[in-house]
């Protein structure tokens, strides 16, 4: 967490309680305001809709096959390895929340043994009766949206309350290093006109009557104990939700037979059987061994991509920035090749930041390639609209993969807008994290010397009519 997200949740603490007994959760509000929505998150992810689509498109689409793999059971195994990954993180929280009640059920202060032993299979059956987590379980998301709305316009009223708070510290700081204000005179309608501060003053007292209102109704006043039994039960519906959806096809995860009050089904059915991997893109092959593919749930809890990726080498936020570039900048230039009104210098700009943003072996690639076709390479409008259709044909592929990467990232960043959203999340293998690196970087290459020739025509194009100028 940043320096100056801690000083201002250190400053909410000293001023507004700590939180985290049954009085209140406090502080703590905001922690798990973030699970909660994780966990609303996940319930939504692995709906019959969104199960379809990621077996569907995401893991069929063609960027995935091409720098990937095709192989589909292994691609179901990394997805559903984030789901539970971040599912253990959701489970943590209410576990941390369940060890500090005061009263509640047993389960709950040693959550994170009933959490070790669901993930191991054996669900025993007083979880049933004592636990009751098979039951109610759409009323106990829609609870929790309600929660996390709450919890979300709660700490964005602190935050604005934090703001005014500053202003009057800076104008009573102001008013010691400047002394009182002189009095001026003003017309008879004007004199009832509040003096300086006083509209300030008003605003702060609004702001935290607002403030005071809403942690009454948010998670900041739910005792410890309610918040932790329904994230304890929410998160054994989720781990039951992700072992009828992957259980046949993702070796380790517990086998749940549904017991008596289970729902799951009627909402969330088992996937479908996995086709053959032989229908396949042709062009493409898996680029994992035998061996990493049986380790890939295990490590569930930090999945790292073989060396050979894009992931190992973190580059995959650069790479679709870059992919992201050359989609702007085909855009801005299939117009250009058969009109004279283009904005030359937006162009040059954004050539100019393209490249800049290249990494130096896609740099030296481009410039070898260019070198080699640059020789004898016939140069007409005909070759142009060739050469625009190749990378306009690449991007189709490319481009998804590289907009899935930057969604991946945004999602889990710290912004506000970004700690509370409950909608399904992008899957890092969707994204260029698990991509060959070679191929990857190779499709690039071919992406920036076909723009480099449709940017190079263009400009050859207009130079005798600006010559004339």
């Amino acid at each position: 967490m940043p320096v100056g997200a801690r000083s201002w949740l250190a400053d909410l603490r000293a001023r507004f309680g700590g939180g985290g007994g049954d009085a209140g959760l406090g502080i703590l509000a905001f922690e798990a305001a973030a699970a909660m929505s994780r966990l609303v998150s996940l319930h939504r992810s692995l709906s019959d809709v969104e199960v379809r689509r990621l077996r569907a498109d995401a893991l069929r689409a063609e960027g995935v096959a091409r720098i990937t793999s095709t192989d589909q059971s292994f691609l179901l195994r990394l997805a559903c390895g984030e789901l539970v990954a971040d599912l253990d993180r959701a489970a943590g929280t209410a576990a941390r929340l369940g060890a500090r009640c005061c009263t509640g059920a047993p389960f709950l202060h040693d959550f994170d043994s009933v959490y070790a032993e669901a993930k191991r299979g054996n669900v025993l059956a007083r979880l049933d009766t004592t636990v009751g987590f098979s039951k109610g379980t759409a009323k106990r998301f829609r609870k929790m949206e309600r929660h996390v709305d709450a919890t979300a316009k709660l700490y964005a009223e602190m935050d604005a309350l934090s703001e005014l708070e500053a202003s009057e510290r800076r104008m009573e700081q102001w008013k010691r290093h400047s002394g009182p204000i002189p009095a001026q005179p003003a017309p008879a309608a004007k004199r009832q006109a509040a003096e300086p501060g006083e509209k300030l003053i008003r605003e702060l007292n609004s702001q935290r009557q607002k403030v005071r209102r809403l942690m009454e109704g948010s998670l900041w006043s739910v005792a410890a104990h309610k918040v932790s039994k329904l994230m304890a039960k929410s998160v054994l519906a989720v781990l039951a939700r992700i072992s009828i959806a992957f259980g046949a096809y993702v070796p380790g995860l517990p086998l749940l037979t549904p017991i008596r009050g289970w729902a799951f089904r009627r909402t969330s059915g088992p996937l479908q059987a996995a086709a053959s991997t032989t229908a396949v893109v042709r062009h493409s092959a898996p680029i994992f061994r035998q061996n990493q593919k049986d380790t890939a749930f295990s490590a569930s809890g930090s999945i790292k991509p073989p060396a050979n990726t894009i992931g190992a080498s973190g580059m995959e936020r650069r790479y679709a920035n870059v992919i992201v570039s050359a989609e702007t900048l085909l855009r801005a230039r299939k117009p250009a090749i058969h009109s004279e009104e283009v904005d030359v210098g937006v162009n040059l700009s954004k050539r100019d930041e393209l490249y800049k943003m290249l990494p130096m072996t896609i740099r030296a690639a481009v410039k070898a390639k260019l070198r080699e076709n640059w020789r004898g390479q016939p140069m007409d409008e005909a070759a142009v609209a060739a050469s625009m259709d190749a990378v306009d044909r690449m991007l189709r592929w490319l481009g998804p993969m590289a907009h899935d990467t930057v969604r991946w990232h945004d999602e889990r960043s710290m912004e506000r807008a970004q700690r509370f959203s409950m909608r399904p999340h992008a899957l890092m293998v969707q994204t260029l994290h698990f991509a060959d690196r070679q191929k990857a970087e190779d499709a690039i290459v071919e992406v920036l010397v076909g723009l480099s020739w449709v940017c190079w025509y263009d400009d050859v194009r207009r130079r005798p009519a600006d010559w004339d100028d």
